[in-house]
């Protein structure tokens, strides 16, 4: 494809099912603290920093990373998609979400590049990190 060169993400966001875009908006905006502006339905932002990473992660690696084995558990809902956001602390990050309930999959685990993670099912079904990546920050 010599014609098409992408510059960057554009857009990114989960594709909600109608009865849980209230819980979904509510842990994105009221949980993460991401500020939305409301056409509708449809919510949206335009003043988070860009995508460093964009990648296709397979189901089974999502599965290691998560639960040390190539097999997603039946018990938790399969995700279709992934993102990760940089946070200022992710132990204080994990501890706020433990105390609303979230059942986080990994915990604040330091992987060996040197990201310190936690990894949940958001209400939308992503798979969402909350991270520390080191070599992504201007500090």
């Amino acid at each position: 494809m010599d014609g098409m060169k992408i510059l960057f993400v554009a857009g990114f966001g989960s594709i909600v099912r109608d009865e849980l875009v209230n819980d979904t908006s509510h842990f994105y905006q009221g949980v993460l603290g991401i500020e939305f502006e409301h056409v509708g339905d449809y919510v949206h932002t335009g003043n988070l920093d860009g995508v460093k990473h964009f990648a296709l992660w397979p189901l089974s690696q999502a599965a290691e990373s998560c639960f040390g084995t190539p097999h997603w558990p039946s018990d938790v809902p399969e995700p279709r998609t992934w993102i990760e956001m940089d946070v200022d602390d992710v132990v204080e990050a994990t501890k706020e979400l433990v105390a609303q309930g979230y059942r986080c999959l990994v915990s604040n685990r330091e992987e060996p590049w040197g990201q310190t993670v936690t990894r949940l099912i958001s209400p939308d079904g992503a798979l969402m990190g909350l991270t520390r990546t080191p070599w992504m920050r201007n500090d």
